[in-house]
Order: C-alpha cells, then structure tokens, then sequence
C-alpha cells in the first residue's frame, strides 16, 4: 500500500512538471511567433523621452485640460489610502481590544515603528513629526506599489497606456519633495522661532536632493522595464520579474531614505537651542 502511495504521488508531480513545461513551451513559442512590434506605438527612444519629460503621452482630465499621467495615478492612490483609512478609522479601530487581533497587531507594528523611528531621531518633538513620516512613507511604498496592478488609460491620441507610479512624474517628486522640507522648516520654526528657521535654510538645497533622488529612483525602474520589454526575445515573462524586483526595491528603499531624512533633518532643527556660556580661554582664566 505504501509503494504505490508514493507511486501515486510520483506521478502526480510528473504530470505537474509536464504540464508547467508544456504551458512554458507554448508561451515560448508564441513570443517567436508573434510580432510583438505592431502593439508599440512609439520607439524606444520616444518612450524614455517621454518617460522624462511627459510631453507626449497626456490623458485628457474631464475635458478641462490635458494633464500627466502621473497626476491621475495620484489622484488614484490618494483617493484609495484615505478610503481605506476612513474605513479602519469607523470600523475597525472601535473594535481593537486589550488583546490584539492579527489586523490589529499588524496595524499597530506600523504605526509604532514609524513612532519609534521619530522619537529616536527628534526626542523633543516628535508628536507629528510621526504621523506625517507614517503617511508619507506609506505614500512612498504604496504609491510605488500601484504600477504593478497595470491600470490602463487612453490617452489624448488614442493610444493605451499603464498608469505610472505617481512620482515617477517629476511634478509629484517635487512636489513631496518640498511638503517634506516644509514639514521640517515647521518644525525649527515652533521650537527656536526665527532661528530655527535660519538653522533649516541653511539646507535649502534639501527638497531639490529629495525630489530627483525620488524621481531618478523610479525612472530608472520604468526605463530598465521598457528595455527589456522592447527586446524582441525578451519581451515576455522576463520583464515581469524585472519590474516586480524593481518595484519592491524601489518601494522599500526609497521610503526608508525619505523618512529617514526628514526625521534626522526634523530632529535637527527642533533641538531647542540653549544660551550660549561665554568660554573664556586658559589664559584669560589665570589672569
């Protein structure tokens, strides 16, 4: 009886292995066969131009105007974390107990990692300095994340498009960019008035580091992706791996040098400033 239970389950795993083969052999073959050239309506070196400078590929926006496909995709995703917040904030959170459950434990592990994080980095205030890190850095993760569900758009020529991660757009990079600095440039101001502000412009080249790290970080992914995929035997199946390692990589790092960044720097200018002891030299001293 034993025998041929593990006859059975021998042939079971053949019969998986030979039909995954032949699945792959069947995909393989119809890469060969197809031209996969007449889906692309522009060439490599449209793509990345326009994958920069967004002034090709526009979705018209209600008729009104003309705008980036970025802006849309960060519309989106706005949209989706504040209804999903708005629905943990009215059904959930009245339901946590002293014992938590799994969606609890988790929801909590966020929040206080992204706590802790700005404790660590400005001991002296840090009550909001940790909610906007949290929401930025789940901006950051979930909004890089939203290129892989692979919405489509029509754009104003007609063409099909995927949504882009939202600051793969220049603008929204920037934009995060200089809402991170303002965050910070607050918090010199609350605790040393004018002179933490002097102490944070001192830094002003801080959002223009922050925003093309951003974008530079998600471009790249996009531009290696549409390489891969604009090579004839590479077309299929690989660039999927690809995009999905960059995604996640880019997702994770890219969050934790943002939060990280503005919490040092916020850290930084929100050190109360004490009056400074007039030190006088050895020699002064013994005279």
């Amino acid at each position: 009886m034993k025998g041929k239970e593990v006859l059975r389950i021998k042939n079971k795993r053949t019969k998986v292995i030979v039909g995954w083969l032949c699945i792959i052999l069947v995909l393989f073959v119809g890469v060969l066969l197809t031209n996969n050239q007449a889906e692309k309506h522009e060439t490599v070196t449209e793509m990345m131009r326009d994958a920069v400078m967004h002034d090709v590929n526009k979705i018209s926006l209600f008729g009104i105007m003309d705008v980036n496909p970025g802006l849309i995709s960060a519309a989106i995703v706005t949209t989706i974390m504040l209804t999903f917040a708005l629905i943990i904030r009215l059904f959930a959170i009245p339901k946590f107990k002293r014992i938590p459950g799994k969606f609890q434990l988790i929801l909590e592990e966020m929040v206080g990692l992204f706590d802790k994080f700005a404790k660590k980095n400005s001991p002296h205030r840090n009550g909001f300095l940790g909610a906007y890190i949290f929401g930025a850095g789940m901006y950051i993760f979930f909004g890089t994340l939203f290129e892989l569900l692979g919405f489509q758009a029509i754009t104003t020529t007609g063409h099909s498009i995927t949504l882009p991660a939202p600051l793969s757009d220049i603008n929204g990079a920037i934009a995060l960019g200089c809402l991170s600095y303002t965050v910070i440039l607050s918090g010199g101001i609350l605790t040393n008035g004018l002179r933490g502000l002097g102490t944070a412009l001192k830094d002003f080249s801080m959002p223009l580091s922050m925003s093309f790290r951003l974008f530079g970080s998600m471009l790249s992914g996009v531009l290696v992706t549409e390489l891969v995929y604009y090579s004839l035997y590479l077309s299929f199946g690989i660039p999927i791996i690809i995009g999905v390692l960059f995604t996640l990589v880019h997702a994770l790092v890219q969050t934790y040098v943002l939060i990280m960044l503005t919490a040092s720097s916020y850290g930084e200018v929100s050190k109360p400033r004490k009056n400074e002891i007039y030190r006088q030299t050895p020699a002064v001293r013994r005279s």
